[in-house]
C-alpha cells in the first residue's frame, strides 16, 4: 500500500458518446480507391519493390502506426493491407486501438479536446470505458490487447467493425499490437481501469512484436506517424532480437525501414543521426530530430 494520497476515480462522471461529438465519423472514412494523382519518387519505389520482394520470399513487413492514420480515416487502406497479405503485422499506440473501437462501436471518433477539457470532461466517456472491460478479459485468456480487441469486436458483432483494424488482424490471423505508456490515454483514469491487466496485455504485445522483429532480416519495418512510441519500441525490439540472433551465429541487418511524417529530413539523414549534441543524451538527440533515422 503507497504512503501517498492517491485519486478517487470513483467520483468521476462519465458522459455519453452522443454528448460528445466526433471529428470523425463513418462516412468519412476514406474508400479504398486510387489517388486523383499518384504519388511518385525513387524513395517511395525502392520501398514499394522491397515490400513486394520481403512477401515474395515470405519475410515479415511490419507497420507501425500512431493514432492519426485512424482519425485522419486510413483504416480501409491498412485493412487492405492485411486482408492481402501484403502486411504481417500491425503496430500501434494505444490512442490507435482506442480510436479503433470507439469507430467500431460507435461509427465515430476523436473529440474537440479544448472544449472538453475545459469543464474536465476531455475522455471521459461511457462508452469507451468498455474497452478496459476487453482489457480484462484479455488478460484472463493471456491474450495480448490488440488480439483482445479483435475477438471482443468480431464476437460482440460491433456495428462498424467492418472498419476495424483490431476486428481485421483477428480475421486474418495478422498481429495487431498495442503498445500503451501508463498515463497517455482516457481510459486509464476510469474506475474499471486493471493497471495490472492493463500491463499484461500490452507487455503481451511487446513479446509479439519482438518476435515478430527476430524474423525482420530480409524484411521492412514502416514507421507511420509514431515520433516516440514507435521509434522507441522497435529499437528495444531489435535490440533483443540481435541478442539472441548473434547467439545463433545470425544476424539480422539486411532489412529495408522507412518513415512516413511531416517532420522534415535533414539533408544528410542517409548519413547517420549525426554528432552528439553538447548537453544532450543519446534519446533526446532522437526526440529533437524525430527519430528519423536508420538504426
Amino acid at each position: 500500500m503507497s504512503r501517498y494520497e492517491t485519486f478517487d476515480r470513483s467520483r468521476l462522471q462519465l458522459r455519453s458518446l452522443e454528448e460528445r461529438g466526433c471529428d470523425l465519423w463513418e462516412p468519412q472514412v476514406a474508400e479504398l480507391t486510387s489517388p486523383e494523382q499518384p504519388l511518385d519518387g525513387a524513395s517511395l519505389r525502392s520501398v514499394a519493390s522491397a515490400i513486394t520482394e520481403a512477401r515474395r520470399n515470405d519475410k515479415p513487413v511490419v507497420v507501425m502506426i500512431g493514432g492519426h492514420p485512424i482519425k485522419l480515416g486510413l483504416s480501409r487502406f491498412l485493412i487492405d493491407l492485411m486482408e492481402r497479405g501484403l502486411v504481417t503485422h500491425l503496430a500501434t499506440n494505444g490512442a490507435g486501438l482506442i480510436h479503433d473501437f470507439e469507430l467500431a462501436l460507435h461509427g465515430g471518433t476523436s473529440e474537440d479536446v479544448a472544449k472538453w477539457i475545459k469543464v474536465g470532461q476531455f475522455g471521459l466517456w461511457q462508452e469507451t470505458g468498455r474497452l478496459n472491460d476487453i482489457v480484462t478479459q484479455a488478460a484472463s485468456n493471456n491474450e495480448g490487447l490488440g488480439e483482445g480487441l479483435g475477438r471482443a469486436i468480431e464476437s460482440q458483432k460491433l456495428p462498424h467493425r467492418d472498419i476495424s483494424i483490431a476486428a481485421a488482424g483477428w480475421r486474418c490471423g495478422v498481429p495487431v499490437t498495442s503498445h500503451v505508456s501508463i498515463g497517455s490515454d482516457i481510459i486509464h483514469g476510469y474506475a474499471n481501469c486493471d493497471g495490472a491487466a492493463l500491463g499484461q496485455v500490452t507487455h503481451t504485445d511487446f513479446l509479439i512484436l519482438a518476435k515478430s522483429i527476430q524474423n525482420l532480416e530480409g524484411g521492412v519495418f514502416l514507421n507511420i506517424g509514431s515520433a516516440v512510441t514507435g521509434p522507441e519500441v522497435y529499437l528495444k525490439a531489435l535490440s533483443m532480437a540481435r541478442n539472441v540472433a548473434r547467439q545463433n551465429g545470425d544476424e539480422i541487418c539486411h532489412l529495408t525501414t522507412a518513415v512516413f511524417d511531416i517532420v522534415d529530413l535533414p539533408e544528410d539523414w542517409q548519413n547517420g543521426p549525426g554528432p552528439r549534441p553538447q548537453g544532450s543524451g543519446q534519446g533526446s538527440r532522437r526526440l529533437r530530430r524525430g527519430g528519423r533515422y536508420r538504426w
